[in-house]
C-alpha cells in the first residue's frame, strides 16, 4: 500500500548530502566539458573557470539559505512557489524535469558509448533500469553508492593530474592566460562549464530526506562545491600544461588524449573506465533529483496526483521514480539525444534565476541580497552568451510550459500551484 500524503525519511547527515552533491558535479563533464569550453575561450579557459566557479558559488548560497528555509523535496521548484507565487515554482520546477530528464538519457547513453560503444542504446536502457532499482531501494543505498563513485572518479582525475603534471612534455607557457576570443568567448565557456558545477541543486531537492536541514545544507552546499571547485582546477591546469587550449579545444576525449600525449597510453582504458563510472553517478544523481521534483509537484496537482506517493516501507517517490526511470529508458532506446540538449542548459540557469530571485525576498538588508543579485545577473548573462540554437530550442521549450500551465488554469475545477 502507497501513501500519496506520506513525508519522506530525514536519513542523509552532512557527509552523504556532500557525496551526493559530488557524485552529481564529478561527473561525466570533467571529462567531456573541457574541450567544448576550450574551443570557445582559447587563452580564457581558466578565466571561464572561475567565472562559472562565482556564479555557481552565488547559486549555491542562495540555494542552501532557501533550503534550510524550505526543507521539502522539489528544490527551486518549491522555492519560487513559496517565495514568488504558483507561476515562477512551476516554471522552475518544468524546466528543471523536462531539461534534466533529456540530460538522464544523454548520461545514460555516454555510459553506453563508453562501455559497449556498439550497443550504446542497449547498455544505457540497462544502465537506467539499474539505477533506478537502487533508488528504489531508499536514499541511503543511493548514497553509498554513490560514495564508491565518487571515490572511484577522484581516484583517475588525481593519475591523470600527477601523469600530466610530472610529464617532461608538460609545459608552463600553455597555460597563458588572456583572451583570444575575446570576452564573449570566455563568457561562453563560463556558460558550458557552469553545469559541470550544478549538481549542487540535488543536495537542495533531497531537503525533505536530509537530517536537520537548517544546519545540514548550508554546510553540505559549500563543502561540495568548493571540493569539486579545487578539482576541476588541477585538472584543467594539469591537461592545459600537456595539451595546450588549442589542441585541448580539438579533442574528442580531452582527459584520454592528455594521458596519451604525457607518455602514459596504458592509462586510457582507466581513464575511459572513469569516464563510464562518472556518467552512471550523474544519471544516479539526476534521477534523484529529477522525481523529487516530480514528487513535489504531482502533490500541487502540476503532474499526476498518483505520483506523490511514497513507498511505506522503502519511503521514497517510487512511482515518481519508475516514472522518470521509463521515460528516459525510452528515450536512450530510440533517441541519440547527446547532441540535441542545448535547451538543457538554457533550461538549468532559468531554473537557477527563479532561486536567485527567490532568495533576494528572504532579506530586506542590502548585504544579504548581494549574492542572490550576482547570482541572477550571472544566469542572465550565461544564459544569453550560450549559442543561439540553445538559447532558441531552451526560449521554445519554457513557451511550452508556460501554455501548458495556462491552458491548466483555465479548465474548470483545475487550479493547480
Amino acid at each position: 500500500m502507497t501513501r500519496t500524503d506520506a513525508r519522506l525519511r530525514r536519513t542523509l547527515g552532512v557527509r552523504d548530502a556532500v557525496v551526493v552533491g559530488l557524485g552529481s558535479m564529478i561527473g561525466a563533464g570533467v571529462f567531456s566539458a573541457l574541450g567544448p569550453a576550450a574551443r570557445a575561450a582559447g587563452s580564457g579557459l581558466l578565466p571561464g573557470l572561475a567565472l562559472a566557479a562565482v556564479v555557481a558559488y552565488c547559486n549555491a548560497m542562495s540555494s542552501a539559505r532557501l533550503a534550510a528555509r524550505y526543507p521539502a523535496s522539489g528544490g527551486t521548484y518549491v522555492y519560487g512557489r513559496e517565495r514568488l507565487g504558483p507561476f515562477w515554482g512551476y516554471l522552475a520546477g518544468w524546466a528543471f524535469v523536462v531539461g534534466k530528464t533529456a540530460s538522464c538519457a544523454a548520461m545514460a547513453l555516454t555510459v553506453g558509448a563508453y562501455v559497449w560503444p556498439g550497443q550504446a542504446h542497449t547498455v544505457a536502457v540497462a544502465a537506467v533500469v539499474a539505477l533506478t532499482a537502487v533508488d528504489y531501494g531508499g536514499i541511503q543505498k543511493s548514497a553509498w553508492l554513490t560514495r564508491a563513485v565518487v571515490a572511484a572518479v577522484l581516484a583517475v582525475l588525481a593519475a591523470v593530474v600527477v601523469v600530466c603534471l610530472t610529464s617532461p612534455r608538460a609545459g608552463a607557457g600553455r597555460l597563458d592566460i588572456g583572451l583570444s576570443t575575446g570576452a564573449g568567448g570566455v563568457l561562453q565557456a563560463a556558460g558550458l562549464l557552469f553545469f559541470a558545477f550544478a549538481g549542487y541543486a540535488r543536495i537542495a531537492t533531497l531537503g525533505e530526506e536530509v537530517r536537520d536541514p537548517a544546519r545540514t545544507i548550508p554546510r553540505a552546499v559549500p563543502l561540495a562545491l568548493g571540493i569539486t571547485l579545487a578539482v576541476y582546477a588541477c585538472v584543467a591546469v594539469a591537461v592545459l600544461a600537456v595539451l595546450g587550449a588549442g589542441r585541448l579545444g580539438q579533442a574528442a576525449a580531452p582527459l584520454a588524449d592528455a594521458v596519451r600525449v604525457a607518455g602514459a597510453p596504458g592509462l586510457v582504458p582507466v581513464v575511459r573506465a572513469g569516464a563510464a563510472v562518472a556518467a552512471l553517478g550523474s544519471l544516479l544523481a539526476l534521477i534523484l533529483g529529477v522525481s523529487r521534483t516530480t514528487l513535489a509537484m504531482a502533490r500541487d496537482g502540476h503532474l499526476p496526483g498518483a505520483l506523490a506517493a511514497v513507498h511505506p516501507r522503502f519511503g521514497v517517490p517510487h512511482r515518481a521514480e519508475l516514472a522518470v526511470g521509463a521515460v528516459v529508458a525510452v528515450l536512450a532506446a530510440t533517441v541519440d539525444v547527446r547532441g540535441a540538449i542545448g535547451f538543457s542548459s538554457f533550461g538549468v540557469l532559468a531554473y537557477y534565476a527563479v532561486a536567485n530571485a527567490s532568495a533576494w525576498t528572504l532579506g530586506a538588508a542590502p548585504r544579504s541580497r548581494v549574492v542572490p543579485a550576482v547570482g541572477l545577473l550571472g544566469c542572465a548573462t550565461l544564459a544569453f552568451a550560450l549559442p543561439a540554437a540553445s538559447i532558441a530550442v531552451g526560449a521554445g521549450v519554457l513557451a511550452v510550459g508556460v501554455a501548458v500551465y495556462g491552458v491548466r488554469r483555465r479548465r474548470p475545477g483545475r487550479h493547480p500551484g
